[in-house]
């Protein structure tokens, strides 16, 4: 068993590494280097402990560990992983490659750093092939074929490998694909029967030219006490009914995934894109939020119920963006969209009054073509007939849960919690770089209207885009809980997701609930037992598919860049480690400069600084510096860009 050696520093504490009498265990989750060591993560707080290459055993990464505490100094210690508790990689995606006589795998996970033997695979391949592979044994590890890719570079073939990493099916089990299949094309009248009709009204949906899935349609008018709202939510909890295949598969995927190059739908597409898609022209099924508002945009009566409604029109984000320009388009719909446009002021005018924190980073797209091959890299920024559309929903979500708390429904909320003191204090650091400070008066609580302020102070400067960052950072997770918890964020006291119940499994629940209260109310305590359940493990899906759709976004932005290689680009330090800093280019892109490499000085990280600086000499590399750089190398199995460092520049 190897030990890491200890050097005399003159300028630590003395420290001599205890041999315990009573060896100490430690339970956590295993984070391996590329380099091959780990950390552990200790469940029950404390640093991490250092694991070497040698002494992970048959753990991989991602695995509930227990580890053995073997050395320590001060708060530093290493240790030995002595038992799997947990096997994250059950399944495995790779290449398949020759290891003397047998056949074998490469992970494409580099975090894996070991062949996968299988014993039982004798087909002949082609070089490059990708596939999946389960595992029968981890010492030695081996494993079995479940499923070919296809060769590496074949279209589609990447995005489908890190989807099956993930352990993400295309297709939908036969017994779930069946049910669908029995789903009526349009509503019957006797499910028409009973609802309140609003067929009658100018509903429009308002969504991307691509959209298939169209969750929600709207109408406003303008009233001489105020506005009329009537927010309509395709009704899926009428067709997805509990402990059915359907609504199984439903909760198992969470959420529907949006990977670079396709959608991997919640539902079966005889649903989603069909009975609960609110096309136009046809009569579809659905739940009503409508909402009278006054003059300034609060709501001062509201009604939720089921509702049948016919799309008047579809609308794109495009179309409706000409018209509040001024195009002469859309004049049958005139009416409702200058309506709309009003209440979106009124009510952005009241989040802002609240405090309400807008993170306004552009969202990097990558467009590919037929084959897959990316061939533009662009930055989606939010249109005005997007924010629109976001304010009814927001507001439409609100309403609900102030709805579910005042009846006393159990429910969903969307909560959004205050962000812990020790990362404000990490924020703060770097913003005193900026000469400025998140802070509060009078001994109150800190409040999201204290980030706002920071951020509209650098609006349109140039660090604007390095603190938008690290404050989104700063923030806690948004999750699911059956505990309203409120939403920081939004500076809402209390939030729901109710508006997309096609692609979110939450929003399918809370109309669950609401169905239940309204016509089943001695099941809502049965149904409220798997709250909890639902909120965790749907929290979990959707931190998987922000995941696949980054990574595979990455990957694709990685394979565009190959063609610049060696050449020169502008860019901005967006993040320092202590092997290197992050650029970012004016494409949006970022890629890594090693400090090993900038040559002319050793260069040590200052924490508290956010800064590399030379120990001989001094300089330095910030935070939000500008510098030039040449992009080195553009690596698609580690989704990672190289650049060499050129000159220092001046913002």
């Amino acid at each position: 068993m190897s030990r890491r050696k200890k050097f005399f520093d003159p300028y630590e504490d003395f420290i001599v590494a205890p041999h315990f009498k009573k060896p100490v265990y430690v339970v956590g989750k295993l984070s391996v280097n590329l380099k091959g060591f780990g950390f552990v993560a200790p469940e029950d707080g404390g640093a991490d402990i250092f694991i070497g290459a040698e002494e992970l055993g048959s753990a991989l990464n991602g695995d509930r560990v227990k580890v053995r505490v073997i050395e320590q100094y001060g708060s530093r210690r290493e240790g030995s992983v002595v038992e799997v508790l947990e096997r994250k990689n059950q399944i495995i995606v790779g290449t398949l490659s020759k290891f003397g006589k047998k056949n074998a795998v490469m992970p494409d996970d580099k975090r894996i750093d070991k062949k996968i033997i299988l014993p039982h695979f004798k087909e002949k391949f082609e070089p490059k092939t990708k596939v999946v592979v389960k595992i029968i044994s981890w010492q030695p590890l081996r494993g079995e074929v479940v499923e070919v890719v296809g060769k590496e570079n074949s279209p589609g073939v990447d995005v489908l490998a890190v989807l099956r990493a993930h352990g993400v099916e295309d297709d939908f089990p036969p017994d779930v694909q069946a049910q669908a299949s029995r789903i009526e094309l349009e509503p019957t009248d006797a499910e028409i029967a009973g609802r309140l009709d609003r067929r009658n009204l100018k509903i429009v949906t308002i969504d991307g030219e691509d959209a298939k899935d169209l969750d929600d349609g709207v109408f406003a008018e303008e009233r001489d006490d105020g506005f009329f709202l009537g927010v309509y939510i395709a009704d899926v909890s009428h067709y997805v009914r509990p402990y059915t295949a359907l609504d199984n598969e439903a909760f198992e995927r969470g959420t529907s995934i949006y990977p670079v190059d396709r959608v991997v739908p919640m539902l079966p597409t005889e649903l989603s894109n069909g009975i609960c898609s609110l096309n136009a022209g046809v009569d579809r099924l659905s739940m009503a939020c409508e909402m009278n508002l006054d003059a300034a945009g609060n709501v001062v009566d509201y009604k939720i119920f089921p509702t049948v409604i016919h799309v008047f029109k579809r609308l794109t984000y495009t179309q409706v963006n000409k018209f509040l320009d001024g195009d002469k388009i859309l004049s049958d719909c005139a009416e409702n969209l200058h309506a709309l446009k009003k209440v979106h002021g009124l009510r952005k005018k009241i989040r802002d009054e609240r405090g309400a924190i807008y993170f306004d980073l552009p969202e990097l797209k990558v467009l590919l073509n037929d084959a897959g091959k990316p061939i533009k890299i662009t930055k989606r920024v939010q249109t005005v007939a997007e924010s629109i559309i976001e304010e009814c929903m927001l507001l439409a979500n609100e309403t609900v849960a102030a709805h579910t708390l005042r009846k006393k429904i159990p429910s969903l909320y969307r909560v959004h919690e205050l962000p812990s003191p020790e990362k404000v204090e990490t924020f703060n650091q770097l913003l005193a770089h900026f000469s400025l400070h998140v802070a509060t008066s009078g001994g109150r609580e800190l409040e999201p209207r204290d980030f706002q302020k920071i951020l509209s102070k650098v609006k349109n400067l140039p660090a604007e885009k390095i603190i938008t960052s690290y404050a989104l950072r700063t923030m806690q997770q948004a999750r699911y809980s059956p505990e309203n918890l409120g939403h920081f964020g939004l500076a809402a006291k209390f939030y729901t997701h109710f508006t997309s119940p096609i692609r979110r499994y939450p929003d399918l629940i809370v109309h669950r609930m609401l169905r239940a209260s309204w016509e089943t109310p001695q099941n809502l305590p049965t149904l409220a037992k798997r709250l909890d359940e639902i909120a965790k493990h749907s929290s979990e899906r959707e931190r998987r598919a922000i995941d696949i759709e980054r990574e595979t976004t990455d990957l694709k932005a990685v394979e565009f860049m190959q063609r610049f290689v060696g050449q020169n680009f502008d860019g901005v330090i967006e993040s320092v480690t202590n092997f290197g800093f992050f650029v970012e280019l004016d494409n949006g892109v970022d890629g890594l400069v090693r400090a090993a490499e900038i040559g002319g000085d050793y260069y040590s990280f200052v924490e508290r600084e956010f800064a590399l600086v030379g120990n001989a000499t001094g300089r330095s590399f910030h935070i939000g510096d500008a510098v030039r750089v040449k992009l080195s190398a553009a690596s698609t199995k580690l989704r990672q860009l190289s650049f060499e460092l050129i000159e220092e520049r001046s913002l």
